[in-house]
């Protein structure tokens, strides 16, 4: 069982892992973030569990009726096959079975109007996945899975706390610092904001 963590390049990394003995660790090892493509990301959101219960198995077609009007999309199902790419992943880690949590958390980008009388939904981010292997074949019934998405719930509850305390935190310092460079700006020398130490770089993301 590891927690993957999305970083702001979207590359990935195992931020904490428990394992069995004789299985290779993953602790603290960063992946690209073309491991999980975005359209892997976009099911995540839909559906915030996934479960392959044999990487081997043959994957079974779906027959629709030519008669029917619509597109059969599978986005949401827990049945859609994975993609071959992630199967070949998954035996390369010597991993036959997998139960896959999203950590879904708040974006705090996108809260820029939160003074409205009437907020806006929040909208919504992948912050990373709670990730379950087994090396033999295994299926996991639905009371169980449902605990597990509930417990990445309340897991994904406590990361948002953290994530919003240090927004506050950044916020409070920016404040600060604005407050400290426009008292240089009323002194004789309005340079210090340059000079000096904390000046405008510090308020920006500059070298």
């Amino acid at each position: 069982v590891m927690a993957y963590k999305f970083h702001e390049d979207d590359h990935g990394e195992v931020i904490a892992e428990i394992t069995k003995p004789g299985l290779e660790p993953y602790l603290g090892l960063h992946y690209p973030a073309t491991d999980i493509p975005q359209a892997a990301r976009f099911l995540f959101m839909k559906n915030k569990v996934r479960m392959i219960v044999d990487c081997h198995a043959k994957h079974v077609k779906v027959l629709q009726d030519e008669k029917t009007p619509f597109d059969l999309t599978l986005c949401g199902s827990t049945l859609r096959a994975p993609h071959s790419c992630h199967l070949q992943y998954m035996a390369n880690m010597d991993s036959i079975a997998s139960l896959v949590m999203a950590v879904v958390v708040n974006d705090n980008e996108e809260d820029g109007d939160s003074s409205d009388a009437v907020q806006p939904q929040k909208r919504k981010r992948l912050w990373g996945l709670v990730v379950c292997h087994n090396t033999t074949p295994r299926f996991v019934p639905f009371p169980l899975r449902y605990a597990c998405e509930f417990l990445a719930q309340v897991f994904a509850i406590h990361v948002n706390k953290e994530i919003e305390l240090e927004y506050q935190i950044i916020e409070k310092n920016i404040l600060r610092t604005q407050t400290l460079l426009c008292d240089m700006l009323m002194r004789d020398a309005p340079l210090g904001i340059v000079s000096q130490s904390p000046n405008i770089m510090d308020l920006v993301k500059c070298d």
